[in-house]
């Protein structure tokens, strides 16, 4: 059994400005304030939180969508990766960025949902402006 959740928030920046620092190893590690290493292309890995978050891209949209495995090292060995979509939408020179977050051990949703939101939503309001 996994979860689901779906967190949002509205940024005063474009869709372009957070894609490309969503792929940027520098600049994810500005916007959350630890150790990110990312890669811009397909099939590309990823880590981020100082190696707590790891995955893969899967699909890339550019300013518009990106697809990656999720995991934490909260996860058990045995729990397969959960998919995080991130999705960018541009309106009036601000950014409604969107993740829907699935495939999470059961029981751990709740944590995941808060964490969006206290470890990168809240620090990326104050790095974007």
């Amino acid at each position: 059994m996994t979860e689901s959740i779906t967190v949002s928030a509205l940024f005063n920046t474009s869709a372009q400005k957070i894609y490309q620092a969503w792929l940027n190893s520098h600049e994810h590690s500005g916007f959350t304030g630890s150790e990110a290493v990312v890669s811009a292309r397909k099939g590309g890995k990823f880590t981020a939180w100082d190696g707590y978050i790891s995955g893969k891209n899967l699909e890339l949209t550019p300013f518009r969508r990106i697809v990656q495995t999720w995991r934490t090292t909260d996860f058990n060995e045995n729990d397969p990766d959960s998919l995080i979509e991130i999705h960018f939408e541009e309106k009036n020179d601000k950014t409604t960025v969107t993740i829907n977050h699935s495939n999470i051990p059961k029981g751990q949703g709740k944590g995941y949902k808060k964490g969006w939101t206290d470890f990168y939503f809240l620090p990326m309001k104050e790095y974007f402006g």
